[in-house]
């Protein structure tokens, strides 16, 4: 049975989160906390992790439409083909934010992940809590946002009812405070113009 951990954003407590950082590097499943609506997700290099949230999200791994979330913009280029100045530029200026970047992927990222995409979901989120994790672990996060049943609700925005529900699918889920219930901004970089194809929370600054 997972666990519930409080984890505060403004002072994140580093036991606290090495304990979530040991879990992802066994293999571990998480929800947590983002400046949108709360994520779902694992560390990109485990296969059978990744395998995990597919099943959750009720998805094909090959189908699924999964993004990372980074750091900041340093390890980016790690998994994307080189940005032109002026996409690199627009996320710089929106990031860390409620955007997810929609950019082309080389051959870094995970075979599962890219199947027969050519394309990476970015996300620098501006939450503490779950940067703070990247950073300790190393490398992105795979990201999807949480949904709920109830199509009033899209998004559960209370940690404590997420528990009651994901409690004996995942391993920890990170109580940070409730929770945004709009997504992020979808923006699609992958061509001359950026593109929104998915309105949220973020307004984009071009």
């Amino acid at each position: 049975m997972g666990q519930l951990i409080k984890i505060y954003e403004d002072n994140p407590a580093e036991r606290q989160l090495n304990t979530i950082v040991e879990c992802l590097k066994d293999g571990g499943v998480i929800i947590y906390p983002t400046d949108t609506v709360y994520g779902i997700g694992c560390d990109i290099t485990k296969p059978k992790a990744v395998e995990r949230v597919a099943q959750l999200k009720g998805v094909k791994t090959a189908k699924a439409n999964f993004s990372f979330i980074c750091y900041d913009l340093s390890h980016i280029t790690d998994y994307t083909k080189p940005l032109s100045n002026s996409i690199f530029k627009l996320m710089k200026r929106n990031l860390p934010g409620p955007f997810t970047f929609i950019l082309e992927a080389n051959n870094k990222v995970p075979k599962i992940l890219k199947a027969n995409r050519k394309t990476v979901g970015i996300r620098v989120p501006a939450n503490n809590i779950i940067r703070e994790i990247v950073n300790l672990l190393g490398n992105p996060i795979l990201t999807t946002s949480l949904k709920d049943d109830d199509e009033i609700l899209e998004y559960t925005t209370d940690p404590e009812l997420i528990y009651e529900d994901y409690k004996n699918l995942v391993d920890f889920v990170i109580d940070g405070g409730y929770g945004n219930n709009i997504a992020s901004t979808v923006v699609d970089c992958t061509n001359d113009e950026p593109e929104i194809i998915r309105l949220g929370i973020g307004e984009l600054k071009l």
